[in-house]
């Protein structure tokens, strides 16, 4: 059975018919609490080199606030209100990577720390996020992940003893000679580019773990369990674990 890591915590739950906000505290207590093998969220900088957790490169979308992650110092962002979009839900104020690390640390569950840096290539990103990760001593249960492929190449140099997923959504040639190229240990295809295909027994001969994103539909998830995956990454880890069972 595949391994189910939360995409940017809990944040739908078809068996409590609650959602929450994506890449919160609450989201993540929530991950644990329903039993997700691992946690998948987003990190960028602040203004004044914090790391935050949030999937876009603005706020606008998930807060009560407007613009750049990167124009804001990490006491600015943290007055904004990131469950502004959901009436029901006291107000959440955006993570640290820091706050999910200490969370995490004395649980048994992995995490899947996603450095969003292909858009805006955040200086001193990957240096920041393997110290943070070190001295929380989670090495051994993280994977660091990007679309960014030259920033994995990056983190094979400075954090040799930290795993590394490829993060593709287009199709690539042969994508198992090409993350083994550049030195991952996982690929991170969008579910879509596996259907129909056996590429996962070839990722396997090449010695690469298969998570396999973002999947909520039941149907979808048990394709992928049926195909050989490592792990779904899913909104819904309650739902997916149930369409499992």
């Amino acid at each position: 059975m595949p391994a189910i890591f939360a995409h940017r915590g809990a944040n739908k739950s078809s068996c409590a018919n609650k959602n929450l906000p994506e890449n919160t505290m609450a989201a993540f207590a929530a991950a644990i609490e329903v039993g997700a093998d691992g946690i998948e969220l987003d990190v960028q900088l602040t203004r004044d080199g914090r790391i935050v957790v949030c999937h876009d490169e603005t706020v606008d979308r998930v807060s009560d606030g407007h613009g750049l992650v990167i124009d804001h110092t990490f006491e600015e962002l943290a007055r904004l209100n990131f469950a502004a979009t959901f009436s029901d839900q006291e107000p959440a104020r955006i993570p640290l990577l820091d706050d999910v690390l200490a969370l995490l640390a004395p649980t048994e569950l992995s995490l899947n720390i996603e450095l969003k840096n292909s858009v805006i290539r955040y200086d001193q990103l990957e240096e920041r996020v393997v110290d943070a990760v070190n001295a929380h001593q989670m090495a051994d249960r993280t994977v660091l992940s990007s679309f960014n492929h030259r920033s994995l190449v990056h983190l094979a140099q400075i954090a040799p003893g930290i795993r590394r997923g490829v993060l593709y959504s287009n199709d690539l040639a042969d994508p198992w000679d090409y993350a083994s190229r550049i030195g991952v240990q996982a690929v991170h295809p969008s579910g879509l580019l596996l259907r129909g295909r056996d590429d996962v027994g070839r990722f396997h001969a090449a010695g690469l773990s298969v998570r396999v994103w973002t999947l909520d539909e039941p149907d979808q998830i048990r394709e992928a369990a049926a195909l050989g995956v490592d792990a779904v990454i899913t909104n819904d880890p309650a739902g997916a674990r149930a369409a499992l069972s």
